[in-house]
């Protein structure tokens, strides 16, 4: 059975950081590309970050380069997403998700996703 969950969601101040992790069972981890996508009340979910399998490669949105991080841990079936410099228009909830074909920027280029975890910004 797959299983993919984020957690580290919750609220913070304007200027400052969350980790997010999001955990994964019942998949080959290291063969997987991740992405973190987002959602925010009355939007489509959107783009925010990918890696590849070998942490290769990565890939932000243009809104996020430079604040957060993506990176993943092998080992532990792990991948992370690091936000710095946090905005109110960062407020959404955050989903990861994984493939084992490619590294995308569209949602449905992933097959599997987890339930969400809130981020939420206060200014």
């Amino acid at each position: 059975q797959v299983q993919v969950v984020e957690s580290g969601g919750g609220l913070v101040q304007a200027g400052g950081s969350l980790r997010l992790s999001c955990a994964v069972s019942g998949l080959t981890f290291s063969s997987l590309y991740m992405g973190w996508f987002r959602q925010a009340p009355g939007k489509e979910r959107e783009f925010v970050a990918a890696i590849s399998w070998s942490r290769s490669r990565t890939d932000y949105a243009d809104t996020v380069k430079g604040r957060f991080t993506i990176s993943r841990d092998n080992a532990v079936r792990t991948v992370y997403l690091e936000m710095n410099s946090l905005k109110p228009e960062d407020t959404a909830v955050y989903y990861c998700a994984a493939d084992p074909r490619a590294m995308g920027r569209m949602p449905h280029q992933y097959t599997y996703w987890g339930q969400g975890t809130r981020v939420t910004v206060s200014s």
